[in-house]
């Protein structure tokens, strides 16, 4: 098992020694010491992030998670242990569970497909550039997609219906109302709150409440697994 790396000190505060609330404390979990490193030296301190820990393999993150709490977790899917697919699942089972977003080199339907099926919020690579790994991290703390429409459309044509049938899929969004589904299409585009406000003429707060209702509807964890059944469904 790889060695558990965390921040110093009891965490990101203000001149008043308070918590931090406007800091997204971040957990890197990678099995290459080098790419940590890079990461932190990258994110840390930065773009309103604080990485408050590190792990080496997915077995180690439940107990970093319980020493350090976390909004957003940056997870590495190939580790020799528990890999970055078991780790999300379980991270995603926890009590008010902190974001996944997977940050690997590899990008088969098969292995991002699980991530976004275990429950990550989306996925990157690593060659991607230091700030569009740093604005997916926050937008992934503040519950907001984390792909750009366009990446987010080629990734769902990549990876929907891979396990799961079409009539499946659109017997689930059978129990939506006409509103909530013109909502979870939307979401399926890789649309943000504000961007479904304005195509539906709702309010950004009508939205919220429609995303919360279709997520707890369906019996899912984040707007990314919305945006595979929408797939799945063939409606966007």
């Amino acid at each position: 098992m790889g060695r558990v790396t965390t921040t110093p000190g009891p965490g990101p505060t203000t001149d008043t020694g308070a918590p931090d609330a406007t800091l997204v404390r971040l957990v890197l979990v990678d099995d290459d010491a080098l790419v940590r490193a890079g990461l932190r030296l990258m994110l840390d301190g930065a773009h309103g992030i604080r990485v408050v820990a590190e792990a080496a393999d997915g077995a180690e993150v439940p107990g970093v998670l319980d020493a350090h709490p976390a909004d957003v977790v940056l997870m590495d899917l190939r580790m020799p242990g528990t890999d970055g697919i078991a780790a999300t699942r379980r991270v995603r089972a926890r009590p008010s569970p902190p974001a996944v977003v997977v940050l690997t080199t590899f990008d088969t339907a098969e292995e991002v497909g699980g991530a976004l099926r275990a429950g990550a919020a989306g996925y990157l690579l690593k060659d991607m550039a230091p700030d569009r790994i740093a604005t997916a991290v926050r937008a992934a703390a503040a519950g907001e997609p984390v792909l750009a429409p366009d990446v987010a459309r080629r990734l769902m044509d990549a990876v929907a219906g891979t396990d799961g049938s079409r009539d499946r899929a659109r017997a689930a969004l059978g129990v939506l109302t006409a509103r909530e589904r013109d909502v979870a299409v939307e979401l399926g585009r890789g649309a943000s709150n504000a961007d479904i406000a304005a195509r539906l003429y709702l309010s950004v707060p009508t939205v919220k409440a429609h995303v919360s209702s279709v997520l707890e509807k369906l019996g899912l964890e984040n707007r990314t697994q919305v945006a595979l059944l929408v797939h799945d469904a063939g409606e966007a």
